[in-house]
C-alpha cells in the first residue's frame, strides 16, 4: 500500500482544521493563481488525481465538465468528498494516484493539486498521466515548492518576538527523500529542483505552457500576520509551483523527436550535473563555497556544446 496518513484518524482530524479543508478553494493560498491555469472545462472529460475533498472535482463541474473522476487513496477523503458533491456527473474511485488505471485518451483535462511531491516515480506518473490524455489534452497541477522540501523540517527563522524573517534553505541540489514532520505527523515527500520538474514533463511528452509561483491574497497576508500559532501552515501552504502542460504528441513533435535522435539525450549532462545519480562526484561537494572543480565544469562546457549544436540544427 502506497504512504496513505489521511486514513491515520489523528492526522485526519488535524487536517480537518486547516483553512483550506474548512473553506475549500477559497482557503487555498495558491487558488487565484492556479484558477487562472485551468482550461475551459464545458463539454470536457476531467480527472483530478489525489482529489482530497474534491474540491477542484466540484468546481470542474460547476464549469460544466461532462464527466469528472477523482481520485485518493483515502477512504475517509473520499468520504468527505462523497458528502459534498452534489453534481451527478461526478465519481470517485479509491487508490493510489500512481496506480490509476483508465484508457489511453480518456480525458481532456488532468488536475493534481499538492500531491506529486508525494510520488517518488515522477516521471513514471507523468507518463501515465500523459496516456490518459485525449491528444492535446491539458495537465494542470501544483507541487509544494522545491524551496520547502529541500530541508526536510525547517521552520522560519524569527525575531525574538516570534515574527517569521526568513526561511533557511540548504540541499536544494541534493533530490531524493525527505522524513517530514505535517501536523505533527511524519510524512514522507520528495524533494526536486524546478528543473527537474520541467524536465519530467518534457521527457514525458509535454510542452510546458506556463508555470506559476504563488503568493497569497493580501486577506491571507493579513491572517498569516496574526501570531505564530498561524504561520507554519497557512505560509508554507501557499509556497507552492504551479504548471500547466499540453500533451504534444503530434506530427511535428515527433518529427523533432525524430531529430533528436541524431544527438542523444541533451539533458542526460544536465541532469548528471544537477541530480548527482549517476555520476556523484560531478556535484560540488558540500561546503565547497564556489569551488566545483575541473569535472564540473568539463561537463557545463560539453553539455552547452552539445545543446549549441543541436539549436544550430533546428532540434530544440
Amino acid at each position: 500500500m502506497r504512504q496513505n496518513k489521511y486514513d491515520n484518524e489523528a492526522f485526519f482530524n488535524k487536517y480537518a482544521q486547516m483553512l483550506r479543508s474548512r473553506e475549500g478553494l477559497a482557503g487555498a493560498g495558491e487558488w487565484l493563481t492556479l484558477k487562472k491555469m485551468l482550461p475551459d472545462f464545458a463539454g470536457k472529460t476531467v480527472l483530478d488525481l489525489g482529489c482530497g475533498y474534491g474540491w477542484h472535482c466540484v468546481y470542474a463541474a460547476e464549469q460544466g465538465a461532462a464527466e469528472v473522476v477523482g481520485v485518493d487513496i483515502s477512504e475517509r477523503m473520499l468520504a468527505v468528498a462523497g458528502a459534498k458533491t452534489k453534481q451527478q456527473n461526478v465519481r470517485y474511485i479509491r487508490t493510489a494516484m500512481e496506480e490509476a488505471e483508465f484508457p489511453s485518451g480518456s480525458f481532456d483535462i488532468v488536475l493534481s493539486s499538492l500531491a506529486v511531491h508525494y510520488i517518488e516515480d515522477l516521471h513514471a506518473l507523468f507518463r501515465r498521466v500523459n496516456g490518459f490524455l485525449k491528444e492535446g489534452g491539458a495537465f494542470v497541477f501544483s507541487a509544494e515548492h522545491p524551496v520547502y522540501t529541500a530541508c526536510a523540517n525547517a521552520d522560519f527563522i524569527r525575531s525574538a518576538s516570534g515574527d517569521p524573517l526568513c526561511y533557511p534553505v540548504d540541499n536544494y541540489f541534493y533530490e531524493g527523500k525527505r522524513n517530514c514532520v505535517f501536523l505533527g505527523e511524519p510524512v514522507v515527500k520528495y524533494h526536486r529542483t524546478l528543473t527537474s520538474y520541467f524536465r519530467a514533463l518534457t521527457e514525458s511528452g509535454f510542452a510546458v505552457r506556463d508555470i506559476a509561483e504563488p503568493v497569497p491574497p493580501e486577506s491571507m497576508r493579513l491572517f498569516i500576520g496574526q501570531g505564530a500559532g498561524g504561520v507554519k501552515n497557512v505560509q508554507r501552504s501557499f509556497h507552492v509551483e504551479s504548471f500547466l502542460a499540453r500533451d504534444e504528441r503530434g506530427r511535428a513533435h515527433r518529427a523533432q523527436c525524430a531529430r533528436r535522435q541524431e544527438y542523444g539525450d541533451i539533458s542526460d549532462d544536465v541532469q548528471r550535473i544537477y541530480r548527482g545519480v549517476r555520476e556523484p562526484s560531478l556535484i560540488p561537494p558540500r561546503g565547497a563555497e564556489g569551488q566545483f572543480g575541473a569535472p564540473f565544469e568539463h561537463a557545463v562546457r560539453a553539455a552547452a556544446v552539445r545543446l549549441a549544436s543541436a539549436r544550430k540544427k533546428g532540434c530544440l
